[in-house]
C-alpha cells in the first residue's frame, strides 16, 4: 500500500480521537450526522446520548442506508439501544422510517441486519408499523424466493449470490414477525423456502417451523426438515 493510504488512516485516527476528546452538544452531533464526513458521522452516532423527537430519529436513520459501512454499523448499533427505550421508541414510529428499516434488514453487513432486526422488534405492538412492514416484508420475501429458486446451486458462483443473503435475513425477520403476517402467505414462504438447496435457507424455514403451527401440512414439512441431511437444518 502507498504512503497516502497510511496518511489517510493517521488523519482519520487523529480526527476520531479529537472528536472523542471534545464535548459536543446534542445539536452539534445531529449536525455532524446531517453533513459530516465519514469519521464525523460515525463518531456522532456513537456519542449521541438520546433521541428527543421524530426529527432526531429521522436524522439518525438517514445514515442507516446509503452511507459508508462504518457509519451504517455505528447507527444500527445505537438504534438497538434507542429503540429498546420505551420513551425513545415512540419517535421511530413515523411511516417515513419504515422503508429504511426494510432496506436495512438486508444490508450487506450481517451485523447491521442483526442490529436493525433487534431494534424493530420493539415496534411489534404498533399496528400501523406491523401492517405496513409486514406486507412489505412478505412481498420482498416472495420476490427473493422467485430469484433464488432459479439459481443452479451446482455452480460455485451461487455462493456469492446477494439474493440468497437477502432471503436469509428476510426469513430471519419473518421468524420474529410470524404472528403479524397473513398466515396463507406465511405458509407459502415456509413451504417454498424449505425446498431451496442452499442449507442456510432451509435452516431458516426450519427455524420458523419451530413456532409449532397448528397445520398438518406444516407439521409434515417440519418432520421432513428434522430429517434433513444438514445438521443445522434438522436441529430444529
Amino acid at each position: 500500500m502507498n504512503n497516502s493510504y497510511y496518511e489517510t488512516l493517521d488523519e482519520n485516527f487523529i480526527q476520531a480521537l479529537n472528536l472523542y476528546e471534545q464535548d459536543y452538544s446534542h445539536e452539534q452531533l445531529l449536525e455532524f450526522l446531517k453533513c459530516g464526513n465519514i469519521v464525523q458521522r460515525q463518531i456522532a452516532a456513537l456519542r449521541l446520548e438520546k433521541i428527543t423527537s421524530e426529527k432526531d430519529s429521522e436524522v439518525l436513520l438517514s445514515n442507516l442506508t446509503g452511507q459508508d459501512g462504518k457509519i451504517r454499523e455505528a447507527v444500527s448499533l445505537r438504534l438497538c439501544e434507542f429503540m429498546a427505550d420505551e420513551q425513545a421508541v415512540e419517535y421511530f414510529k413515523t411511516t417515513k422510517n419504515y422503508d429504511t428499516f426494510l432496506d436495512a434488514i438486508i444490508d450487506i453487513n450481517p451485523n447491521i441486519c442483526r442490529n436493525v432486526l433487534s431494534a424493530i422488534v420493539n415496534l411489534k405492538s404498533d399496528e400501523t408499523f406491523v401492517k405496513f412492514f409486514g406486507q412489505k416484508l412478505t412481498d420482498l420475501t416472495f420476490e427473493l424466493l422467485d430469484e433464488v429458486e432459479k439459481i443452479d446451486f451446482r455452480e460455485k458462483k451461487y455462493k456469492t449470490n446477494k439474493a440468497v443473503f437477502k432471503l436469509y435475513w428476510c426469513l430471519e425477520t419473518v421468524y420474529d414477525f410470524w404472528d403479524k403476517l397473513d398466515f396463507t402467505e406465511l405458509k407459502q414462504i415456509i413451504l417454498r423456502s424449505k425446498k431451496i438447496r442452499e442449507y442456510t435457507i432451509r435452516e431458516k424455514s426450519a427455524k420458523i417451523l419451530s413456532r409449532e403451527f397448528n397445520d398438518s401440512e406444516l407439521d409434515l414439512a417440519r418432520k421432513e426438515l428434522q430429517a434433513d441431511e444438514n445438521y443445522y437444518v434438522r436441529r430444529y
